[in-house]
Parts: structure tokens; C-alpha cells; sequence
């Protein structure tokens, strides 16, 4: 089995345009995770829809690959990345060693994501030690006594898990709602996880779900995610322990800039 990083960076974020490219610690944040990602996988590559971000990427010695700017997900823009990856190798025949093995898991990590820790995508690989998984994803176990302010965050998808680690729902709303007790000791009543945005597919499941149509639960809750539950995926989940900094916006950039500054003392 092959593991794939595609690392999809747009370049028109609504609420922080060319994000990807905004110096973090005097880096690119692109190469901040794309260095991060490399620490584990031997294939990495950024999908992007823009020529500066690209340019950025082959400076610091990445790989990028030119994608459609009319991708409605991150998923999307893998999918294209993957088949142009392959088709590269097939050009240089023999010499790619990634055509060795037909058994590929696309690894999709934000492009926003630059304190990524190698362990959470050690977690999504081992997911796929199990034959049945067909996709992996990250939960993140919630406070036990956490405030149920921040339990109900509608950014904050929460997870429900089975005992095996199969993603039973994703939803916005919390869940499971705790019957007959004051939302203040939710968190102390019941497990909560919340739902942390790095994907691992198998190349042919990739290929299934971007062909799908949207589903009704999807565009209830603006959750892709549930578009695989809806049609039969296994979605198997890894559990980690790492709250990671994302970056939307300039306040989250000066907020990294800031956790950076503090690792380095």
C-alpha cells in the first residue's frame, strides 16, 4: 500500500485571500505544512488553482500540481491532483515507483493546517490496517467538564463513534443530546468528540464519492462527510489527543505566529 499527501491550497479564501501564502515565522504557511507532511510520507504534492502558490511550492523544492478553480471541495481538487499525479508516473513508466503498487490511500491535509503533527497522519494511516475501511478521519475527544458553549460551536462538527471506530453521524448541533439534564453537564455526562479535518481515502473510494451527487443530510448540515455515510462508506476514525491551530482568518495567523513563538522558547 502507497500513502499519497495531496495538500489542496485555493488562492481565493473569502475571509483571508491567498492564505497560503502569508509568511508564518518568515515561511510560506504552505511550506510550513507541506514540511510537516514530508516528515512521514514519501509522496507529497499541493493542489492548487493558482500560478503563484505553484511557483511558491517548486521554490522551496515541493511538487504542485495545477487544478480547477470550479472544485466545490478540497475532495474535489484531490481527485483531479491524483489522476494528474498518475498520469505522470505513467509518462516516466517504470522510473515512478508509485506504479509499483496499485493499492493507493490519498492522505487530503488542509493547506491551512501548518502545526499538523506527524502522528495524527500516522493515526489515519493505521486506520487502513483494517481491510474494511474505505476512509479515515480524525476525532478529537472533547473536554470531559469542557463548557457547553464551546461544545455547541456550529464550526465544530461533532462525531459520533461506534465501538469499533466507525463514524456513526457528523452533525453541527451536538450530539448525543443528553435527555433530562441541564446542557452545563452534558460534557460530564456523555463522550463528545469533535471532528478534525484531515481525510484519508482509498484511491477507488476517491474516485466513488466525488461522482456522488449531494445528499439530503449533506446539504441539511453543509457536511460532505455525510454523503459517504448516506451511500455506504466506512468511515473509520483515528482519535487524537493534539489540538492543532488552523488558519481562516489574519486574527488566526497572528495567533499561530504567536504558538510558534512559544514552541521556540
Amino acid at each position: 500500500m502507497k500513502f499519497i499527501g495531496i495538500i489542496p491550497a485555493r488562492w481565493a479564501s473569502t475571509r483571508f485571500p491567498g492564505k497560503p501564502l502569508a509568511q508564518l515565522g518568515g515561511m510560506p504557511v504552505i511550506e510550513r505544512v507541506w514540511r510537516r507532511v514530508s516528515e512521514v510520507l514519501d509522496h507529497v504534492v499541493v493542489a492548487t488553482d493558482s500560478e503563484r502558490i505553484c511557483e511558491t511550492v517548486k521554490s522551496f523544492g515541493g511538487t504542485a500540481i495545477m487544478t480547477s478553480s470550479s472544485h466545490r471541495t478540497g475532495t474535489d481538487r484531490c481527485l483531479e491532483a491524483y489522476k494528474t499525479l498518475m498520469a505522470r508516473c505513467a509518462e516516466h513508466g517504470g522510473s515512478c515507483d508509485l506504479l509499483t503498487d496499485k493499492d493507493h490511500v490519498v492522505i487530503n491535509i488542509q493547506g491551512d493546517e501548518p502545526f499538523i503533527d506527524p502522528e495524527q497522519i500516522r493515526g489515519v494511516m493505521r486506520c487502513f490496517d483494517n481491510p474494511d475501511t474505505d476512509i479515515a478521519t480524525l476525532v478529537r475527544p472533547f473536554d470531559r467538564g469542557g463548557r457547553y458553549e464551546d461544545l455547541c460551536n456550529p464550526n465544530r462538527a461533532k462525531v459520533v463513534v461506534g465501538v469499533d471506530g466507525r463514524a456513526l453521524y457528523f452533525s453541527r448541533s451536538v450530539i448525543p443530546n443528553v435527555r433530562g439534564v441541564d446542557t452545563a453537564e452534558w460534557s460530564s455526562r456523555a463522550p463528545y468528540n469533535i471532528h478534525v479535518g484531515l481525510y484519508a481515502y482509498r484511491a477507488q473510494v476517491l474516485e466513488q464519492i466525488t461522482a456522488l451527487p449531494q445528499s439530503p443530510l449533506e446539504l441539511a448540515e453543509s457536511l460532505e462527510q455525510l454523503r459517504w455515510l448516506e451511500n455506504g462508506f466506512v468511515i473509520r476514525t483515528a482519535p487524537t489527543s493534539i489540538e492543532t491551530i488552523g488558519i481562516d482568518t489574519p486574527d488566526d495567523l497572528a495567533a499561530a505566529e504567536a504558538h510558534l513563538q512559544q514552541l521556540s522558547r
